[in-house]
């Protein structure tokens, strides 16, 4: 049963004093994976040095989850973390946002810690993040950004952030996907009907247009409704069209698995979107950024960074086995070493090693081409052959050539094979089977705010 109790607005009055001049991150922490960003942004505000803490601000309790305490100190602390990594400016106008997403993320670390210390005790097993662990992946993220350890804690402090701050939220993260992925990733099973069908569902819209985008889904059922993750969603948009890179807000408010990719969603066809969204993305054009989009269970915020149009064109990938003759050579040993080599082939994986060692014989890869656009004897094998078959010898104004078509597809289908077709799927409902847990951990638990 979970007890929810509103504390009065002084709180944020207060921390808004300690926090409104936290200032921005540099471009290097902010963007810690290459994205591309919404064209009408404009750099950020050059980076401020965070202010002491006024004096007379008091530590207090902020929540209490299942009998553990949050402090006003905590979320002051991790407020920082938010503003120092999103990219976000912090105003009277961001400041709840920002203290309704720190709350709300130190509430379902403290789930999730007693959910994980339930466990260890219970099947005797370690799942917590070492020291070690978390020190290695602080040093892995300061290599991201270009500095030392020693300079990315010290960018933090100079913003007011202790390193146990970021230490806890590491461990959290860590620990939480340790533990989803050894609890369902072995049951999990993507069957090879949901590969087959989502390869439909591609080759259906290979005629269509397909978009390339970034995306941040605020999950409402976290956020406490739809009316506080429209206000949210709202609040990034007027950020990110002011400054703050996309890739850093999706890391740090998308309910999304591409939240830590920064987003990046790839290259998506129809079908694959909640509906409301993709006929938004038919009226936006490359470069832009949307407004907030209300679906089923929150709201999304998209970035298209480009978009290409589908077509009936058909593209092929050849290899080629090839004997140079002149005009007017002879063409009969040319001929014979061709057909010797021919049956050999079994793939177009052997194609190479099936030539190898034959005088006067090349083998190789031609690449992506439209079918269109071959030569004229090339052209008539692409059409007839299957992928994996090898044409009899052809004759071109530079020699004989075999001729062997290794893939073929339509000019807007998205390539994807199943293997990422197979890590896609295995992705989504490893998130879905997370938010579930997290839902029932937080409605089982009595929370209290003040």
């Amino acid at each position: 049963m979970k007890s929810l109790v509103t504390g009065p607005a002084a709180r944020s009055a207060a921390l808004a004093a300690a926090l409104i001049a936290a200032g921005s991150p540099p471009a290097a922490l902010a963007q810690q994976a290459p994205a591309a960003q919404p064209a009408q942004q404009q750099p950020a505000a050059p980076a401020q040095t965070a202010p002491e803490a006024p004096r007379g601000l008091s530590e207090s309790v902020a929540a209490v989850v299942n009998d553990d305490i949050i402090s006003t100190y905590d979320l002051a602390q991790r407020m920082r973390l938010l503003i120092a990594t999103s990219g976000v400016q912090p105003t009277e106008q961001t400041l709840p946002q920002f203290q309704r997403e720190a709350l709300i993320s130190l509430v379902d670390e403290h789930l999730q810690f007693q959910e994980l210390r339930r466990v260890e005790k219970e099947q005797k097993i370690e799942i917590v993040a070492t020291d070690e662990e978390v020190d290695e992946e602080i040093a892995a993220m300061a290599r991201e950004n270009n500095m030392s350890r020693e300079q990315f804690l010290g960018f933090l402090g100079s913003r007011g952030i202790g390193v146990d701050t970021l230490r806890q939220q590491i461990r959290a993260q860590m620990s939480w996907t340790r533990w989803i992925r050894g609890r369902y990733g072995s049951r999990l099973r993507v069957g090879d009907d949901q590969i087959s069908a989502a390869q439909a569902r591609l080759a259906a819209a290979a005629a269509k247009p397909q978009y390339q985008i970034s995306e941040v889904l605020i999950d409402a059922n976290r956020v406490g409704g739809m009316q506080q993750a429209m206000q949210g969603a709202q609040q990034l948009v007027a950020q990110m069209q002011q400054g703050a890179p996309f890739p850093a807000v999706a890391r740090q408010f998308s309910a999304l698995p591409t939240a830590a990719a920064g987003g990046d969603a790839g290259w998506i066809s129809q079908g694959e979107m909640p509906a409301e969204v993709e006929q938004v993305l038919e009226g936006m054009r490359p470069g832009q950024l949307s407004q907030p989009i209300p679906v089923k269970d929150g709201v999304y915020i998209l970035y298209l960074r480009d978009k290409r149009a589908g077509g009936g064109a058909t593209l092929v990938n050849l290899k080629q086995v090839a004997v140079a003759v002149p005009q007017g050579g002879d063409e009969a040993a040319a001929r014979a070493k061709l057909e010797a080599i021919r049956p050999k082939i079994t793939s177009c994986d052997n194609l190479e090693q099936a030539a190898q060692g034959v005088e006067g014989v090349v083998a190789g890869d031609l690449g992506e081409a439209e079918v269109a656009d071959l030569a004229p004897q090339f052209r008539d094998a692409a059409e007839r052959l299957q992928v994996g078959q090898v044409s009899e010898p052809i004759r071109t104004g530079a020699g004989l050539h075999l001729v062997a078509v290794c893939g073929r597809r339509s000019a807007g289908e998205a390539q994807m094979d199943r293997d990422q077709i197979e890590n896609r799927l295995f992705s989504q409902q490893l998130s879905m089977i997370a938010r579930r847990y997290m839902r029932d951990l937080r409605n089982s638990a009595t929370i209290e705010t003040r």
